[in-house]
């Protein structure tokens, strides 16, 4: 019973070093994502140490590739010190992973009040070229989001292009997609995307950050079975003389 726990965890432990390597992978795609949005979205966002918990994620993810390696050698070698070393770098990465979520917590209850902060400044930038930074954030927020001014279209109204151009419309970033011949004209409201983009910009902005913080308490609970399983083989193969290997078959004295 107890040689049939001890193959098992071996087993499981050897699986779970593959699953580690597709996480890298994962996890380096979800530190990319967030710094790739976060470009798309930085205008409307000041505090750069939000990208904290996408650096801290994807030097995670290099790590954890580097940790399946170990493991699956560790595991198939029945290296003791392997083993043990695979244990210590699983609980440091842990941590670290611990650590991301609660950063991600703390920058996420962050994200409205920086928009709120930052969206007034962003659109009384707005001059309507495309050479313009955030005149090109506003356009892009307005087409990706479907969405129109702070809280609705009629706040265009308060803005410097607005009053320069004197022609009572919005930009063309806010009209919908099936509206013919849309000018962005006010008179035509309901060519206009109804919806303020500031709420949406912290919906999205909050989504990302969830991403980040589900993705590592995903792999932190598969890493603590792979410490689990890597104790049990530890603990078994100091106690046990006739241990039994994973590739051999054979007793290990």
């Amino acid at each position: 019973m107890g040689q049939c726990g001890i193959t098992s965890s071996k087993t499981v432990l050897v699986f779970l070093n593959l699953i580690f390597w597709a996480a890298a992978g994962i996890l380096c795609y979800v530190g990319a994502y967030v710094f790739i949005t976060y470009d798309d979205y930085d205008h409307f966002f000041e505090d750069v140490y939000t990208l904290i918990p996408a650096v801290v994620i994807i030097a995670v993810g290099a790590l954890l590739f580097i940790i399946g390696l170990i493991g699956c050698c560790a595991t198939i070698r029945e290296s003791r010190c392997g083993l043990a070393t695979f244990v210590i770098i699983l609980m440091l990465v842990f941590v670290t992973e611990v650590v991301v979520v609660v950063l991600g917590y703390i920058y996420r209850a962050k994200v409205e009040e920086e928009v709120n902060h930052k969206i007034q400044k962003v659109y009384n930038e707005y001059n309507g070229t495309n050479t313009d930074a955030p005149s090109r954030a506003i356009d892009y927020v307005q087409r990706q989001l479907h969405c129109c001014g702070i809280a609705n279209y009629s706040d265009w109204k308060n803005t410097r292009w607005f009053n320069e151009s004197r022609n009572n419309s919005v930009p063309l970033s806010c009209c919908k997609p099936n509206a013919s011949n849309c000018t962005g004209s006010l008179s035509r409201p309901g060519d206009l995307y109804p919806e303020g983009c500031e709420a949406l910009v912290v919906k999205k902005l909050k989504e990302i950050m969830m991403y980040v913080i589900w993705a590592a308490l995903t792999f932190a609970a598969i890493q603590m079975l792979g410490m689990l399983c890597a104790c049990v083989v530890l603990c078994r193969r100091g106690r046990d003389p006739a241990y039994e290997l994973l590739i051999t078959g054979g007793t290990y004295a």
